[in-house]
């Protein structure tokens, strides 16, 4: 006779009864008030702001690559003094 492994039996039995139990934890914290848009705006502010301060870091970031990337000028020739 071949023996089941105590897992195949109380796996599904324990995913249905959690399964099930699942819907009943999430209503119980659902919103009572309705600030649904309130909380979206904020999100939105707060993305707005943190978009507003990647720009500058961006674009500095793209300014130190360009410098580190720029090749050296050759330095301007002396002036010859006629005197010598």
């Amino acid at each position: 006779m071949k023996t089941i492994a105590p897992v195949r039996i109380w796996g599904p039995v324990f995913a249905a009864i959690g399964g099930a139990a699942a819907p009943l934890w999430a209503a119980e914290s659902m919103q009572k008030d309705n600030s649904d848009l309130l909380v979206w705006i904020f999100l939105g502010f707060c993305a707005l702001i943190v978009v507003s301060q990647l720009i500058p870091a961006l674009l500095m970031f793209l300014g130190l690559a360009k410098g580190v990337k720029k090749e050296e000028t050759p330095n301007a020739p002396r002036s010859v003094d006629p005197s010598t």
